[in-house]
């Protein structure tokens, strides 16, 4: 027998009620609609629940019977969508994010922090990879990809800062030992540090300039995962391995020191700062949307 909760809640209030018209205004619901779901329960029993009169409805026997069963799950179902209420209203649980490295060490750590301040019933896991996977299949609830790498379908929001760009840098030494290239085909005679894919590929380093791209393969004696291995990339540099492409911000610490100098930054190339994407569902888990609020409020 499939029963209807919400006739069986119609029940509960009636009875509490001591009516139809005070259930009616108790629940704001109308008279005539309790009185439809009482009397289809009473068809769906087979017996009758409320004894009326133009006075009074009072449970009959096997109402009451029923009732002193029913009210405390009622109560019980209330306190269970009270609970989700409150789960709504004040986020609580894990918040799985796929990441690239990048993303990691240049924009999270400006958001994390603020984050779990605000939220402190949410936990937050990073996963943080340079390879493309499929992060809902590898149980993330969202991603951080930049445009080139979004899946489609998704929905992606703006995440940290909206420009990025590409710096090549080396460190004084090797420039005064070499010089400073003139033209992004002249670092085919440097020694440059390279980064390589768990996949084995190798991205070619591009450079613009007033409407024209150059794409180079630079050779050098280093070359390093992408992944946590940049950060040694980056000390290899300082200590004049090599010259080194990658994210100005991730440089700008050694730049503003003097450690790296710039090399051929009118060619530096610009491009579009990364996105937090995920399935388009229109329930998003509470922790998801709490940090989905959070951004969005950050950049008003």
């Amino acid at each position: 027998m499939t029963t209807d909760l919400n006739d069986l809640g119609a029940v509960v209030a009636v009875a509490k009620a001591g009516g139809f018209r005070e259930a009616a205004r108790a629940t704001g619901s109308s008279a005539s609609r309790l009185s439809d779901a009482v009397r289809r329960m009473e068809a769906s029993l087979g017996i009758r629940l409320f004894n009326r009169t133009t006075r009074s409805v009072v449970p009959t026997e096997a109402g009451t019977l029923l009732l002193s069963r029913l009210a405390p799950a009622m109560s019980e179902i209330d306190t269970a969508l009270d609970s989700l209420n409150r789960l709504r209203d004040r986020p609580s649980g894990t918040l799985r994010l796929n990441v690239p490295v990048s993303a990691a060490k240049l924009v999270l750590p400006d958001i994390v922090v603020p984050f779990l301040e605000a939220y402190p019933e949410i936990k937050l896991e990073i996963i943080a990879e340079s390879n493309v996977v499929d992060v809902f299949k590898a149980g993330c609830d969202a991603g951080i990809r930049y445009d080139e790498r979004l899946e489609q379908d998704m929905i992606a929001i703006p995440i940290g800062p909206r420009t990025q760009r590409f710096a090549v840098a080396a460190a004084p030494s090797l420039l005064d030992r070499l010089g400073h290239p003139g033209h992004p085909r002249d670092l085919l005679d440097y020694p440059c540090i390279r980064g390589r894919y768990a996949s084995g590929t190798s991205t070619a380093w591009e450079f613009e300039k007033s409407g024209e791209i150059i794409r180079i393969e630079p050779t050098g004696p280093l070359t390093v995962s992408i992944g946590a291995a940049v950060d040694l990339s980056v000390q290899a540099a300082v200590g004049g391995t090599g010259v080194i492409q990658l994210f100005e911000s991730w440089l700008q610490p050694h730049l503003d020191s003097g450690a790296l100098e710039p090399v051929l930054e009118p060619w530096w190339q610009t491009f579009s700062g990364p996105y937090l994407y995920y399935p388009g569902h229109r329930l998003v888990p509470a922790p998801l949307r709490a940090f989905i609020d959070f951004i969005k409020a950050r950049d008003l």
